[in-house]
Protein backbone atom coordinates (compact mmCIF):
# COMPACT_ATOMS: atom_id res chain seq x y z
CA UNK A 1 0.00 0.00 0.00
CA UNK A 2 1.35 3.49 -1.08
CA UNK A 3 -0.49 5.14 1.57
CA UNK A 4 -0.89 2.74 4.93
CA UNK A 5 -3.17 5.39 7.03
CA UNK A 6 -4.01 3.38 10.54
CA UNK A 7 -7.35 1.73 9.37
CA UNK A 8 -9.02 -1.25 9.77
CA UNK A 9 -7.54 -4.21 8.61
CA UNK A 10 -8.81 -6.75 6.37
CA UNK A 11 -8.22 -10.42 7.28
CA UNK A 12 -9.42 -13.41 5.35
CA UNK A 13 -12.18 -15.25 7.30
CA UNK A 14 -9.37 -18.66 7.10
CA UNK A 15 -7.28 -16.28 9.33
CA UNK A 16 -9.76 -15.99 12.54
CA UNK A 17 -7.14 -17.90 14.72
CA UNK A 18 -4.10 -15.90 13.35
CA UNK A 19 -6.71 -12.33 14.36
CA UNK A 20 -7.21 -13.02 17.68
CA UNK A 21 -3.60 -14.01 18.50
CA UNK A 22 -2.74 -10.75 16.86
CA UNK A 23 -5.04 -8.85 18.85
CA UNK A 24 -3.94 -10.29 22.06
CA UNK A 25 -0.52 -9.62 21.37
CA UNK A 26 -0.50 -6.11 20.71
CA UNK A 27 -3.46 -5.47 23.35
CA UNK A 28 -0.39 -7.72 25.90
CA UNK A 29 2.20 -5.78 25.02
CA UNK A 30 0.45 -2.81 25.13
CA UNK A 31 -0.31 -3.16 28.42
CA UNK A 32 -4.29 -3.01 27.22
CA UNK A 33 -6.84 -5.35 27.82
CA UNK A 34 -7.68 -7.12 24.18
CA UNK A 35 -10.78 -5.75 24.32
CA UNK A 36 -9.46 -2.25 24.00
CA UNK A 37 -9.59 -2.82 20.18
CA UNK A 38 -11.70 -0.03 18.55
CA UNK A 39 -13.22 -0.57 15.88
CA UNK A 40 -12.02 -4.25 15.26
CA UNK A 41 -8.73 -3.17 14.52
CA UNK A 42 -6.28 -4.86 16.29
CA UNK A 43 -3.87 -1.62 15.51
CA UNK A 44 -5.69 0.74 17.75
CA UNK A 45 -3.80 -0.22 21.24
CA UNK A 46 0.08 -0.02 19.35
CA UNK A 47 -1.70 3.71 18.14
CA UNK A 48 -2.76 4.55 21.51
CA UNK A 49 0.51 3.73 22.78
CA UNK A 50 2.85 6.02 20.46
CA UNK A 51 -0.14 8.13 21.28
CA UNK A 52 0.71 7.89 24.68
CA UNK A 53 4.75 8.49 23.93
CA UNK A 54 4.79 4.82 25.14
CA UNK A 55 7.16 3.99 21.96
CA UNK A 56 9.26 1.55 23.40
CA UNK A 57 5.57 -0.67 24.23
CA UNK A 58 4.29 0.21 20.89
CA UNK A 59 7.84 -1.64 19.52
CA UNK A 60 7.69 -4.59 21.45
CA UNK A 61 3.65 -5.31 20.25
CA UNK A 62 4.59 -4.53 16.89
CA UNK A 63 7.69 -6.79 16.45
CA UNK A 64 5.39 -9.49 18.71
CA UNK A 65 2.46 -8.89 16.14
CA UNK A 66 4.98 -9.40 12.78
CA UNK A 67 5.83 -12.70 14.59
CA UNK A 68 2.51 -14.06 14.43
CA UNK A 69 1.50 -16.63 11.89
CA UNK A 70 -1.17 -15.12 9.32
CA UNK A 71 -0.38 -12.02 8.86
CA UNK A 72 -1.50 -10.39 6.83
CA UNK A 73 0.52 -8.13 3.76
CA UNK A 74 -2.11 -5.20 4.63
CA UNK A 75 -1.21 -5.62 8.50
CA UNK A 76 2.31 -6.03 7.54
CA UNK A 77 2.30 -2.72 6.19
CA UNK A 78 -0.15 -0.92 8.66
CA UNK A 79 2.37 -2.39 11.59
CA UNK A 80 5.64 -1.21 10.05
CA UNK A 81 3.89 2.15 9.16
CA UNK A 82 3.29 2.85 12.67
CA UNK A 83 6.96 2.15 13.46
CA UNK A 84 8.18 4.70 10.64
CA UNK A 85 5.87 6.99 12.83
CA UNK A 86 7.70 6.85 15.64
CA UNK A 87 10.48 7.86 13.63
CA UNK A 88 9.05 10.65 12.27
CA UNK A 89 7.78 11.86 15.63
CA UNK A 90 11.66 11.82 17.06
CA UNK A 91 12.54 14.34 14.06
CA UNK A 92 9.69 16.84 14.61
CA UNK A 93 10.17 16.94 18.71
CA UNK A 94 14.06 17.09 18.83
CA UNK A 95 14.30 19.96 21.85
CA UNK A 96 15.00 19.99 25.27
CA UNK A 97 13.10 22.33 27.50
CA UNK A 98 16.64 24.21 27.37
CA UNK A 99 17.14 24.19 24.09
CA UNK A 100 13.54 25.82 23.83
CA UNK A 101 14.48 28.79 26.38
CA UNK A 102 17.74 29.01 24.39
CA UNK A 103 15.85 29.69 21.12
CA UNK A 104 12.85 31.85 22.77
CA UNK A 105 16.07 34.06 24.56
CA UNK A 106 17.51 34.89 21.15
CA UNK A 107 14.37 37.32 20.86
CA UNK A 108 13.26 37.72 24.32
CA UNK A 109 16.98 38.71 25.91
CA UNK A 110 15.98 39.24 29.16
CA UNK A 111 13.24 36.64 29.70
CA UNK A 112 12.81 35.51 33.08
CA UNK A 113 12.30 31.60 34.28
CA UNK A 114 9.21 32.51 35.38
CA UNK A 115 7.84 33.70 32.30
CA UNK A 116 9.31 30.73 30.21
CA UNK A 117 7.70 28.20 33.08
CA UNK A 118 4.18 30.61 32.66
CA UNK A 119 4.10 29.83 29.09
CA UNK A 120 5.23 26.49 29.08
CA UNK A 121 3.15 25.52 31.84
CA UNK A 122 0.02 26.81 29.75
CA UNK A 123 1.26 24.61 26.85
CA UNK A 124 2.23 27.29 23.93
CA UNK A 125 5.56 24.91 23.58
CA UNK A 126 4.36 22.02 21.54
CA UNK A 127 5.91 18.58 23.41
CA UNK A 128 5.53 14.82 24.00
CA UNK A 129 6.65 13.07 27.11
CA UNK A 130 8.16 9.39 25.05
CA UNK A 131 9.13 7.26 27.18
CA UNK A 132 9.71 9.47 30.04
CA UNK A 133 11.39 12.15 27.99
CA UNK A 134 10.03 15.52 27.80
CA UNK A 135 10.66 16.55 23.92
CA UNK A 136 9.65 19.96 22.37
CA UNK A 137 8.65 20.19 18.67
CA UNK A 138 11.18 21.98 16.88
CA UNK A 139 8.54 24.91 15.22
CA UNK A 140 7.45 25.24 18.87
CA UNK A 141 9.61 28.36 19.88
CA UNK A 142 9.04 30.09 17.19
CA UNK A 143 5.52 29.46 17.15
CA UNK A 144 5.50 30.79 20.35
CA UNK A 145 5.00 34.36 18.83
CA UNK A 146 1.75 33.22 16.96
CA UNK A 147 0.58 31.83 19.75
CA UNK A 148 1.20 34.76 22.65
CA UNK A 149 0.27 38.36 22.17
CA UNK A 150 2.56 39.00 25.65
CA UNK A 151 5.44 37.19 24.16
CA UNK A 152 5.42 39.23 20.93
CA UNK A 153 5.15 42.14 23.36
CA UNK A 154 8.24 41.02 24.87
CA UNK A 155 10.62 40.93 21.77
CA UNK A 156 13.32 42.90 21.42
CA UNK A 157 12.94 43.82 18.21
CA UNK A 158 9.72 43.97 17.03
CA UNK A 159 9.16 43.03 13.77
CA UNK A 160 6.24 42.01 12.34
CA UNK A 161 5.01 38.59 11.20
CA UNK A 162 4.68 37.88 7.95
CA UNK A 163 1.31 36.57 6.65
CA UNK A 164 -0.02 36.11 3.15
CA UNK A 165 -0.93 38.78 0.82
CA UNK A 166 -4.81 37.61 1.22
CA UNK A 167 -5.06 37.72 5.07
CA UNK A 168 -5.98 41.35 4.87
CA UNK A 169 -9.07 42.49 2.68
CA UNK A 170 -7.04 43.86 -0.07
CA UNK A 171 -8.10 45.50 -3.71
CA UNK A 172 -8.00 41.99 -5.68
CA UNK A 173 -10.43 40.54 -2.79
CA UNK A 174 -12.37 43.43 -3.75
CA UNK A 175 -12.04 43.63 -7.56
CA UNK A 176 -13.39 39.58 -7.21
CA UNK A 177 -16.23 40.64 -4.86
CA UNK A 178 -17.62 43.21 -7.42
CA UNK A 179 -16.99 41.50 -10.70
CA UNK A 180 -19.38 38.26 -9.53
CA UNK A 181 -21.63 40.71 -8.62
CA UNK A 182 -21.57 43.18 -12.03
CA UNK A 183 -21.63 40.34 -14.21
CA UNK A 184 -24.32 37.53 -12.36
CA UNK A 185 -21.73 34.81 -12.69
CA UNK A 186 -19.61 33.06 -10.10
CA UNK A 187 -16.36 32.43 -11.68
CA UNK A 188 -14.35 35.79 -12.66
CA UNK A 189 -11.27 37.61 -13.51
CA UNK A 190 -9.22 34.52 -15.21
CA UNK A 191 -5.45 34.87 -15.39
CA UNK A 192 -2.82 32.83 -17.59
CA UNK A 193 0.26 31.53 -15.15
CA UNK A 194 3.07 29.76 -16.32
CA UNK A 195 4.63 27.45 -13.36
CA UNK A 196 7.74 25.46 -12.87
CA UNK A 197 7.67 22.90 -9.83
CA UNK A 198 10.83 22.18 -8.93
CA UNK A 199 11.72 18.85 -6.38
CA UNK A 200 15.16 18.44 -5.64
CA UNK A 201 16.81 14.77 -3.32
CA UNK A 202 19.70 15.50 -1.59
CA UNK A 203 23.03 14.17 -2.72
CA UNK A 204 23.89 10.82 -1.49
CA UNK A 205 20.35 10.24 -0.33
CA UNK A 206 19.71 7.45 -2.74
CA UNK A 207 22.76 5.40 -4.02
CA UNK A 208 24.74 5.83 -6.96
CA UNK A 209 22.95 4.36 -9.94
CA UNK A 210 19.91 3.63 -8.13
CA UNK A 211 16.69 5.47 -10.31
CA UNK A 212 15.17 7.65 -7.78
CA UNK A 213 11.20 7.77 -8.82
CA UNK A 214 9.68 11.09 -7.87
CA UNK A 215 6.06 12.85 -7.86
CA UNK A 216 5.39 16.56 -8.63
CA UNK A 217 2.15 17.63 -8.15
CA UNK A 218 0.02 18.73 -11.18
CA UNK A 219 -3.15 20.91 -11.30
CA UNK A 220 -6.52 19.86 -11.47
CA UNK A 221 -8.66 20.37 -13.95
CA UNK A 222 -11.61 22.28 -12.66
CA UNK A 223 -14.13 23.97 -14.69
CA UNK A 224 -14.51 27.22 -13.18
CA UNK A 225 -11.58 27.19 -11.46
CA UNK A 226 -8.39 25.71 -13.34
CA UNK A 227 -9.03 25.88 -16.72
CA UNK A 228 -6.91 25.12 -20.33
CA UNK A 229 -3.73 22.83 -18.50
CA UNK A 230 -0.99 22.53 -21.33
CA UNK A 231 2.31 20.91 -20.35
CA UNK A 232 5.39 22.94 -21.69
CA UNK A 233 8.65 20.83 -20.21
CA UNK A 234 9.54 18.28 -17.63
CA UNK A 235 12.96 17.22 -16.40
CA UNK A 236 13.44 14.97 -17.49
CA UNK A 237 11.82 14.82 -20.57
CA UNK A 238 9.83 11.68 -19.79
CA UNK A 239 6.92 12.40 -18.12
CA UNK A 240 3.64 10.44 -17.11
CA UNK A 241 0.77 12.79 -16.33
CA UNK A 242 -1.76 11.33 -13.92
CA UNK A 243 -5.08 11.22 -15.41
CA UNK A 244 -8.04 13.98 -14.85
CA UNK A 245 -9.95 11.75 -12.38
CA UNK A 246 -6.91 11.40 -10.13
CA UNK A 247 -7.87 13.46 -6.87
CA UNK A 248 -4.23 13.75 -6.21
CA UNK A 249 -2.59 14.37 -8.87
CA UNK A 250 0.81 14.52 -10.08
CA UNK A 251 3.50 14.02 -12.99
CA UNK A 252 5.76 10.99 -12.68
CA UNK A 253 9.29 11.28 -13.49
CA UNK A 254 12.27 8.65 -12.95
CA UNK A 255 15.88 9.66 -13.04
CA UNK A 256 19.18 7.86 -11.79
CA UNK A 257 21.02 8.98 -8.49
CA UNK A 258 24.63 10.11 -9.13
CA UNK A 259 27.28 10.42 -6.50
CA UNK A 260 28.39 13.48 -4.60
CA UNK A 261 24.71 15.48 -6.79
CA UNK A 262 21.34 16.45 -6.01
CA UNK A 263 18.76 14.98 -8.18
CA UNK A 264 16.67 17.64 -9.37
CA UNK A 265 13.21 16.76 -10.78
CA UNK A 266 10.79 19.60 -12.11
CA UNK A 267 7.95 20.17 -14.24
CA UNK A 268 6.56 23.52 -16.54
CA UNK A 269 3.10 23.96 -17.19
CA UNK A 270 0.56 26.68 -18.12
CA UNK A 271 -3.20 26.99 -17.14
CA UNK A 272 -5.88 29.48 -16.75
CA UNK A 273 -7.14 30.56 -13.03
CA UNK A 274 -10.63 31.71 -12.36
CA UNK A 275 -11.70 33.37 -9.06
CA UNK A 276 -14.90 32.65 -7.80
CA UNK A 277 -17.92 34.05 -5.38
CA UNK A 278 -20.78 33.37 -4.77
CA UNK A 279 -23.38 35.81 -2.99
CA UNK A 280 -25.23 33.63 -0.60
CA UNK A 281 -28.62 34.74 0.59
CA UNK A 282 -29.28 32.48 3.89
CA UNK A 283 -33.04 33.18 3.27
CA UNK A 284 -32.68 30.76 0.02
CA UNK A 285 -30.73 28.00 2.07
CA UNK A 286 -32.41 24.91 2.84
CA UNK A 287 -31.61 21.73 3.93
CA UNK A 288 -30.25 19.29 1.41
CA UNK A 289 -32.09 16.12 0.84
CA UNK A 290 -28.74 13.70 1.04
CA UNK A 291 -28.47 12.01 -2.40
CA UNK A 292 -26.10 8.79 -2.80
CA UNK A 293 -23.79 11.03 -4.45
CA UNK A 294 -23.51 13.68 -1.30
CA UNK A 295 -23.51 10.77 0.97
CA UNK A 296 -19.73 10.39 1.10
CA UNK A 297 -19.25 14.13 1.57
CA UNK A 298 -21.50 13.94 5.06
CA UNK A 299 -19.98 10.97 6.53
CA UNK A 300 -17.07 9.86 8.67
CA UNK A 301 -13.92 8.63 7.13
CA UNK A 302 -11.22 7.08 9.83
CA UNK A 303 -9.14 8.29 11.02
CA UNK A 304 -9.56 12.10 10.56
CA UNK A 305 -12.71 12.41 9.96
CA UNK A 306 -14.29 11.15 12.92
CA UNK A 307 -17.35 12.17 14.92
CA UNK A 308 -15.89 11.88 18.61
CA UNK A 309 -17.75 12.93 21.90
CA UNK A 310 -15.70 15.89 21.85
CA UNK A 311 -16.50 16.71 18.56
CA UNK A 312 -20.01 16.54 19.29
CA UNK A 313 -20.16 18.36 22.19
CA UNK A 314 -18.04 21.28 20.67
CA UNK A 315 -20.34 21.64 17.66
CA UNK A 316 -23.31 21.45 19.89
CA UNK A 317 -21.59 24.34 21.74
CA UNK A 318 -21.18 26.52 18.68
CA UNK A 319 -24.68 25.56 16.49
CA UNK A 320 -27.01 25.50 19.61
CA UNK A 321 -30.73 26.12 18.11
CA UNK A 322 -29.41 27.08 14.56
CA UNK A 323 -31.42 25.34 11.80
CA UNK A 324 -30.04 27.25 8.49
CA UNK A 325 -27.68 25.56 7.08
CA UNK A 326 -25.67 28.82 5.77
CA UNK A 327 -26.10 29.71 9.59
CA UNK A 328 -24.77 26.73 10.95
CA UNK A 329 -21.62 27.06 8.20
CA UNK A 330 -21.15 30.74 9.37
CA UNK A 331 -20.53 29.68 12.92
CA UNK A 332 -18.55 26.59 12.28
CA UNK A 333 -16.58 28.59 10.34
CA UNK A 334 -15.96 31.34 12.56
CA UNK A 335 -15.18 28.83 15.85
CA UNK A 336 -12.22 27.37 14.04
CA UNK A 337 -11.36 30.27 12.39
CA UNK A 338 -10.70 31.38 15.97
CA UNK A 339 -7.84 28.77 16.72
CA UNK A 340 -4.75 30.86 15.83
CA UNK A 341 -2.25 29.38 12.97
CA UNK A 342 1.10 27.86 13.61
CA UNK A 343 3.14 26.46 12.12
CA UNK A 344 2.58 22.21 12.25
CA UNK A 345 4.48 18.66 12.84
CA UNK A 346 4.03 16.37 9.88
CA UNK A 347 0.26 15.46 9.35
CA UNK A 348 1.61 11.37 8.94
CA UNK A 349 2.74 11.75 12.77
CA UNK A 350 -0.52 12.86 13.78
CA UNK A 351 -3.30 9.91 14.65
CA UNK A 352 -6.77 11.75 13.71
CA UNK A 353 -5.98 15.42 12.58
CA UNK A 354 -9.08 16.65 13.28
CA UNK A 355 -9.61 15.59 17.16
CA UNK A 356 -5.56 17.16 17.14
CA UNK A 357 -6.77 20.50 15.91
CA UNK A 358 -9.71 20.43 17.90
CA UNK A 359 -7.41 20.17 21.38
CA UNK A 360 -4.09 21.46 20.48
CA UNK A 361 -4.86 25.25 21.28
CA UNK A 362 -3.60 26.09 17.46
CA UNK A 363 -3.63 24.67 14.17
CA UNK A 364 -2.14 25.03 10.28
CA UNK A 365 -4.69 25.41 7.42
CA UNK A 366 -5.03 21.44 6.60
CA UNK A 367 -5.74 21.08 10.12
CA UNK A 368 -8.56 23.41 10.29
CA UNK A 369 -9.89 22.51 7.51
CA UNK A 370 -10.44 19.17 8.50
CA UNK A 371 -11.65 20.06 11.61
CA UNK A 372 -14.29 22.34 9.89
CA UNK A 373 -14.83 19.27 7.50
CA UNK A 374 -15.87 17.20 10.09
CA UNK A 375 -17.86 19.66 11.42
CA UNK A 376 -19.87 20.65 8.88
CA UNK A 377 -20.57 16.59 8.11
CA UNK A 378 -21.71 16.06 11.27
CA UNK A 379 -24.22 18.89 10.97
CA UNK A 380 -25.54 17.13 7.61
CA UNK A 381 -23.35 19.89 5.78
CA UNK A 382 -21.76 18.26 2.65
CA UNK A 383 -17.70 19.50 2.42
CA UNK A 384 -14.86 18.14 0.89
CA UNK A 385 -11.02 18.77 0.44
CA UNK A 386 -9.14 21.39 -1.89
CA UNK A 387 -5.25 21.97 -1.36
CA UNK A 388 -2.14 22.99 -3.19
CA UNK A 389 -0.14 26.22 -3.58
CA UNK A 390 -0.54 29.70 -3.09
CA UNK A 391 0.98 32.57 -4.40
CA UNK A 392 1.56 36.10 -4.89
CA UNK A 393 0.55 37.75 -8.22
CA UNK A 394 2.03 41.22 -6.68
CA UNK A 395 5.72 40.86 -7.28
CA UNK A 396 6.70 39.88 -3.80
CA UNK A 397 7.69 36.27 -4.40
CA UNK A 398 5.45 35.20 -1.82
CA UNK A 399 4.68 31.70 -1.96
CA UNK A 400 3.53 28.94 0.28
CA UNK A 401 1.54 25.61 0.25
CA UNK A 402 -2.05 25.65 1.41
CA UNK A 403 -5.22 23.52 2.33
CA UNK A 404 -8.94 24.62 1.98
CA UNK A 405 -12.21 23.09 1.05
CA UNK A 406 -15.72 23.43 -0.46
CA UNK A 407 -19.33 23.28 1.02
CA UNK A 408 -22.74 22.28 -0.26
CA UNK A 409 -25.34 24.80 0.17
CA UNK A 410 -28.74 24.35 -1.55
CA UNK A 411 -29.71 25.54 -3.62
CA UNK A 412 -26.32 26.88 -4.99
CA UNK A 413 -24.43 24.07 -4.72
CA UNK A 414 -20.69 23.61 -4.29
CA UNK A 415 -18.90 26.64 -3.37
CA UNK A 416 -15.58 27.44 -1.67
CA UNK A 417 -14.31 27.79 1.93
CA UNK A 418 -11.15 29.10 3.01
CA UNK A 419 -11.36 29.02 7.31
CA UNK A 420 -7.72 29.42 7.33
CA UNK A 421 -7.69 32.95 5.54
CA UNK A 422 -10.70 33.47 7.21
CA UNK A 423 -12.90 36.65 7.97
CA UNK A 424 -12.06 39.24 6.84
CA UNK A 425 -12.39 42.89 8.49
CA UNK A 426 -13.73 45.51 5.60
CA UNK A 427 -12.55 49.40 6.08
CA UNK A 428 -15.68 51.87 6.28
CA UNK A 429 -17.03 51.97 2.74
CA UNK A 430 -16.73 48.62 1.81
CA UNK A 431 -19.24 46.21 1.85
CA UNK A 432 -20.07 44.67 5.03
CA UNK A 433 -20.29 41.17 3.12
CA UNK A 434 -16.44 41.11 2.29
CA UNK A 435 -16.27 39.69 5.97
CA UNK A 436 -17.63 36.51 4.46
CA UNK A 437 -15.38 36.43 1.41
CA UNK A 438 -13.82 32.97 2.12
CA UNK A 439 -16.94 31.10 3.14
CA UNK A 440 -18.05 31.23 -0.59
CA UNK A 441 -15.61 32.97 -2.63
CA UNK A 442 -11.93 31.92 -3.44
CA UNK A 443 -9.55 33.98 -4.86
CA UNK A 444 -6.75 32.50 -7.81
CA UNK A 445 -3.67 33.45 -6.68
CA UNK A 446 -3.32 29.39 -6.02
CA UNK A 447 -3.34 26.08 -7.75
CA UNK A 448 -5.46 22.88 -6.51
CA UNK A 449 -3.64 19.51 -6.93
CA UNK A 450 -5.99 17.92 -5.24
CA UNK A 451 -9.57 17.37 -5.43
CA UNK A 452 -8.90 15.01 -1.94
CA UNK A 453 -7.03 14.17 0.74
CA UNK A 454 -5.05 10.49 1.20
CA UNK A 455 -5.70 9.04 -1.65
CA UNK A 456 -3.39 6.79 -4.17
CA UNK A 457 -1.13 8.61 -6.42
CA UNK A 458 -1.39 6.94 -10.24
CA UNK A 459 1.10 5.78 -10.58
CA UNK A 460 1.45 4.55 -6.77
CA UNK A 461 3.85 4.39 -4.60
CA UNK A 462 5.72 0.94 -2.83
CA UNK A 463 6.62 2.49 -0.55
CA UNK A 464 5.00 4.60 2.07
CA UNK A 465 4.43 8.56 1.45
CA UNK A 466 6.31 11.15 3.35
CA UNK A 467 2.63 12.83 3.62
CA UNK A 468 -0.17 10.42 3.89
CA UNK A 469 -2.89 13.18 3.69
CA UNK A 470 -1.30 15.97 1.55
CA UNK A 471 0.29 16.21 -1.27
CA UNK A 472 1.99 19.51 -2.07
CA UNK A 473 5.74 19.37 -1.67
CA UNK A 474 6.14 16.26 -4.24
CA UNK A 475 7.43 12.70 -3.09
CA UNK A 476 10.51 10.67 -4.25
CA UNK A 477 11.49 6.96 -3.55
CA UNK A 478 13.60 4.22 -4.55
CA UNK A 479 13.96 0.38 -4.37
CA UNK A 480 15.35 1.02 -0.84
CA UNK A 481 12.44 2.60 0.39
CA UNK A 482 10.71 6.31 0.79
CA UNK A 483 12.71 9.41 0.62
CA UNK A 484 11.33 11.19 3.44
CA UNK A 485 11.31 15.48 3.75
CA UNK A 486 14.41 15.81 5.37
CA UNK A 487 16.23 14.27 2.29
CA UNK A 488 13.75 16.40 -0.04
CA UNK A 489 13.43 20.34 -1.01
CA UNK A 490 10.81 21.85 -3.47
CA UNK A 491 10.44 24.81 -4.67
CA UNK A 492 8.32 27.04 -6.97
CA UNK A 493 8.78 29.82 -9.94
CA UNK A 494 5.96 31.34 -11.51
CA UNK A 495 5.06 34.08 -14.28
CA UNK A 496 1.83 35.67 -15.07
CA UNK A 497 1.26 35.70 -18.52
CA UNK A 498 -0.77 37.67 -21.31
CA UNK A 499 -4.59 36.27 -21.25
CA UNK A 500 -4.71 34.71 -24.89
CA UNK A 501 -0.95 33.07 -24.40
CA UNK A 502 -1.82 29.08 -24.57
CA UNK A 503 -4.91 26.36 -24.75
CA UNK A 504 -4.51 23.03 -23.53
CA UNK A 505 -6.19 20.18 -22.35
CA UNK A 506 -4.31 17.98 -19.79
Amino acid sequence: MDTPLPATTRIRRHARAARLLLVAALALSAGLPAGASVGGSPLNPVIAQIDAGHFKAAQAAIETALAQPGVSAEQRQALLFQRERMRRILLDFTLSADEVEARVRKQIPDLTDAEFAKWNAAGLFEHQVIDGRTLYFKRSPGNLFRLSPEAVARRAVQAPITDGPMESLNDHQRAIFHAALDQHRASVLPQRLRMTQTLTVDADAVPAGKIVRAWIPYPQAIPGQQEDIRYVASVPAKHDIAPKSAPQRTVYLEKPAVAGQKTVFSVTYELTLLAQYHAIDPARVQAETITPELAPFVAERAPHIVFTDAMRAFSRKVVGEEKNPYRIAQKLFAAVDRIPWAGAREYSTISNISDYALHAGHADCGQQTLLLMTLLRLNGIPARWQSGMVFAADGSGYSNIHDWGFLYLAPYGWVPMDVTTGRLHPAAGDDPALEWFYLGGLDNWRIAFNADYGRRFEPPKHHFRSDDVDSQRGEAEWDGGNVYFDQLDYDFDWQVLPAEHGRGGN
